[in-house]
Order: C-alpha cells, then structure tokens, then sequence
C-alpha cells in the first residue's frame, strides 16, 4: 500500500507535473529543440499511461512493481538516460511511420461511424422520448377525461334526482311559499264553507 501511494506520487509529481511546467517553458521560450524533447516525452508518457492502466490490474501483484514504475519515470526523464527520447527514436517513430497510414485511415473511420452512430441513436433517442411524451399525455387525458366525465356524470344525476323528487321537508323559499299559499286557500275555503 505504501509502494503504491509513493508511486503515485512520484509519478504525478516528476511524471506528470514537472514535465508540464518544462513544456510551458519551452512554449515560452519558444526552443524548437526543447518543443521537440518534451513532445517525444509526451508521447512516450501516454503510451505509458495507456498500458499503466492495464498493468496496474494484471501485474501489480509482482514483486517491485511500484518501484519499477518510479525508476521508469525517473529513467524517462533523466537527461543522462534521455529514456523518452530513445524510445520513442527507437521504437514508436519507426512503428508509427510504418503504420501511419493505416492509423489514419482507422482515425476517419472511427469518426465517420461515431457521427452517423451519434446520430442514429439521437435519433432513436428523440422518438422513445416523443413516443412516451405522446403516451404519457395520452395517459393523462385519459385520465382526465375520466375525472370529467365522473365530475359531470355526477353532477347530472344529482341535478336529475333533484328534479325528479319532490321538495317534501325541503326548506327552499318556494316552497314554503307554496306550502303558505296552499295553507292560505284552505282557510279561505273553509271559511267561505262556514259562511255559506
């Protein structure tokens, strides 16, 4: 655990952070030679990540991992060993030259079908998307509709019960108007009876 985290820090710091502030000064300063050192240093560094990746879930397990990987760095930067740039004279120049073409070819390839597989799926996309707008709204009115029709179906049979009952014990003005009124030619009736 203590390799480990030495490594990462020796790799962040002297891999990583180091490296980047010598290459801003080599923008400043505006040195082809200094361009050319830490652009080769550069590509071996990713090439190195690239396969760090791998190798910290498969080999870590070995011996001196860690160190070996500190060493590796250091040996990378080390303007005695210049590692970075014999490798990359060495090694990845010739094999980047010889492949260069087929890589570039790859490159487009890749694009091409990126963009017209981005476009496929954005495309699939929106119409899932439209699809369950239009179903969920479909749901929704349905749902709606359902409401209303049980609100005015409701409301129907309670005007219709309403109009179809008499108003017995029903305390409206009308009524009791024609309960009086009812009450009234009774008593006139009668006392027209009497009078006769």
């Amino acid at each position: 655990m203590v390799s480990w985290i030495i490594s990462r820090l020796v790799v962040l710091v002297f891999g990583t952070l180091y490296p980047a502030y010598s290459s801003y000064k080599a923008v400043k300063s505006k040195d082809v030679k200094e361009y050319v050192k830490w652009m080769m240093y550069w590509i071996i560094y990713a090439l190195f990540t690239t396969v760090e990746a791998f190798t910290d879930i498969f080999v870590c397990w070995l011996p001196f991992y860690y160190e070996l990987k500190i060493a590796f760095v250091v040996w990378l930067l080390s303007p005695y060993t210049k590692g970075s740039s014999v490798l990359y004279r060495k090694f990845v120049h010739p094999t980047l030259s010889s492949k260069e073409k087929d890589i570039d070819d790859y490159i487009i390839q890749a694009k091409d079908k990126s963009y017209d597989t981005l476009v496929h799926f954005g495309r699939k996309g929106l119409n899932v998307a439209a699809t369950a707008a239009v179903m969920a709204a479909t749901k929704g009115q349905g749902v709606l509709s359902d409401r209303l029709r049980s609100f005015s179906m409701h409301d129907l049979s309670s005007l219709q019960s309403d109009h179809d009952t008499p108003h017995s014990g029903s305390t409206q003005p009308t009524t009791a108007a024609q309960h009086r009124s009812r009450t009234m030619m009774r008593s006139k009736s009668e006392s027209h009876k009497a009078s006769s």
